[in-house]
């Protein structure tokens, strides 16, 4: 007759066994885990592109200038939420677009107060609807794509309704979706995000 174990020791039993089956099956949810983070619609004919800001590497506002450039929007809305050193994000992100050879007609400037993502929705959506917008791009860094996405159809649907829109990423130079645990900026991308992921419902 073997003698019982105790329920502590099958504690550490199945966390020993979870753990090694989590090492095991690495290669398969750590990818998909940086990958449920990114949403790419495809670009399609739009009446504008939005740039959202939070992005200090340039990538957004390129990227939307690439999708000017071959033909998807006539101008692109640079939202500046962040102030730095007082002054806002888009007045120092379309000198960097300009400087890197794209017509400064291509940019409006969208200077907000927006403290979240989900502030900064709700203020365009209103200079989109004031605009006339029916249908728009939604540009931001590719970790980013699929929070921003679900924030601005709930929004649309709490609304009623809103501009249809397709979200596009900008590739971030520091965040691989499919290599993230590969070096420390990435990870630390990661690990914010999934945070605002999962909090953002419960309204932190």
């Amino acid at each position: 007759m073997h003698p019982r174990r105790s329920p502590r020791l099958k504690l550490v039993l199945s966390a020993l066994a979870l753990a090694l089956a989590g090492a095991v099956a690495a290669p398969l949810w750590r990818p998909a885990l940086g990958y449920a983070l990114v949403r790419d619609d495809g670009p399609a004919k739009a009446d504008i592109a939005v740039v959202l800001a939070g992005d200090a590497s340039g990538s957004r506002i390129l990227e939307a200038a690439d999708l000017i450039r071959r033909g998807y929007a006539p101008v692109a809305l640079v939202s500046g939420s962040a102030s730095y050193y007082g002054v806002a994000e888009s007045d120092l992100a379309i000198p960097f677009a300009v400087r890197r050879g794209n017509p400064p007609q291509w940019f409006l400037p969208f200077p907000n107060s927006s403290l979240s993502t989900r502030q900064e929705a709700v203020a365009i959506l209103a200079e989109l609807r004031r605009r006339g917008v029916h249908t728009f791009l939604l540009v931001t860094s590719d970790f980013h794509t699929a929070r921003a996405a679900r924030i601005f159809r709930s929004l649309e649907r709490g609304a009623g309704g809103g501009p249809d829109f397709r979200t596009i990423p900008a590739p971030d130079p520091f965040f691989r979706a499919g290599a993230w645990w590969q070096n420390r900026e990435s990870q630390k991308i990661f690990l914010t995000e999934w945070c605002k992921t999962l909090t953002g419902p419960l309204g932190f």
